[in-house]
């Protein structure tokens, strides 16, 4: 379905861009620190873009989709003519605002497509980034083994997005707002929104952190080589897919059953990654974290699509559940600049302690 292919066509990018990260820092001449510096760019750009999103897509969900889909296509062909460290800086600006509107726009859609079919949908629809994600990575790597440039994939993936934004056209217009009369009011749902956009940030900051900090765990602190330390975030990203996919063919799981869950699996689970002594358990850890986590946040999101036809709480839960990306790098940093890596991933457990809290309170 449309809402899949845009998902997935979204993973194509961002699972290639970390395989891509060595031949541009290559190409460019660049130091680690600059390159740093103008990966930053991504989240400056995102944030207000995806306020801006929130605020003019709702009730013109396809249209939003389509738009946004189309310019993330061309912002990622905008890369490949970079040739200074401040225009890769900027051309990441533009990159992470259309990346930021799409995510809401996709959301805004699926929860629209929820609410008109009764179909659940975010699982399924989430389910389709992680699986891509890892297909894309190994197939990226295998274009710079056969010579292609950096331009020359980004040009491929940039078609590919842009092709598949024409799919959503197959989607009902739904031009207008949904919003029913006497639902709640502002106060009312961004309240929630600050609560349940908190609960989604602590899952997103130790997913963030397992897909930054694995590699390095393993291969650093576990003695383990190169092509199995790799594996570690697919391994995560595989068990988040199939905790989703689960939920998604199961009868409807309660979300209160998906806190406690994701509170005691995943905060145990990183534990385990953290601390255990080899790789095999840290590995096992990774996937427990993913599996247990996977399902909460396309739940949250559902939850909100279904009390809020109006689209308000879709739009704050997932801008700020974006603060996780945001606050994990410089987290997990400090934490193990403190204690060391390993009890640094260790300590992220304790961010399973307000979902179990949440579990609680419900």
């Amino acid at each position: 379905m449309p809402l899949i292919a845009v998902c997935a066509a979204w993973a194509v990018f961002w699972g290639s861009w970390s395989a891509l990260l060595p031949a541009v820092k290559l190409e460019l001449g660049i130091s680690a620190g600059d390159l740093g510096l103008a990966l930053s760019a991504v989240p400056v750009g995102a944030l207000p873009a995806m306020a801006l999103t929130g605020r003019l897509a709702r009730g013109r969900e396809r249209t939003a989709l389509l738009v946004t889909t189309a310019l993330f296509g061309l912002s990622v062909a905008g890369i490949g003519l970079v040739a200074t460290p401040w225009q890769l800086a900027l051309s990441l600006l533009l990159v992470g605002a259309t990346s930021g509107a799409l995510d809401i726009a996709l959301n805004l859609a699926t929860g629209r497509a929820e609410r008109e079919t009764g179909r659940r949908l975010f699982q399924s629809v989430h389910a389709a980034f992680p699986v891509v994600v890892i297909a894309a990575s190994p197939a990226t790597g295998l274009a710079r083994s056969l010579g292609l440039s950096v331009g020359t994939v980004l040009v491929v993936i940039a078609l590919i997005v842009i092709a598949t934004s024409l799919t959503v056209l197959a989607l009902p217009a739904g031009e207008g707002t949904s919003a029913a009369s006497g639902g709640p009011d502002r106060r009312t749902l961004w309240g929630a929104a600050v609560v349940l956009g908190a609960l989604a940030a602590c899952v997103l900051v130790i997913e963030n952190s397992v897909e930054q900090w694995s590699v390095l765990l393993l291969e650093e602190h576990r003695g383990a080589a190169p092509l199995v330390s790799s594996a570690a975030p697919s391994a995560y990203m595989a068990a988040l897919t199939a905790g989703r996919l689960v939920v998604q063919a199961l009868p409807r799981v309660p979300l209160r059953a998906l806190y406690l869950v994701a509170g005691v699996g995943g905060g145990a689970g990183i534990v385990l990654a953290g601390l255990g002594g080899t790789v095999l358990a840290s590995m096992a850890g990774f996937a427990v974290t993913g599996l247990a986590l996977g399902p909460l946040v396309p739940a949250l999101l559902s939850r909100a699509a279904a009390d809020d036809p109006s689209g308000t709480l879709v739009w704050g839960v997932s801008t700020i559940s974006y603060a996780g990306f945001v606050i994990s790098p410089l987290l997990v940093a400090a934490l193990s600049g403190w204690l060391g890596l390993p009890s640094a991933l260790a300590l992220l457990g304790l961010l399973g302690l307000p979902l179990v809290a949440r579990f609680a309170r419900s």
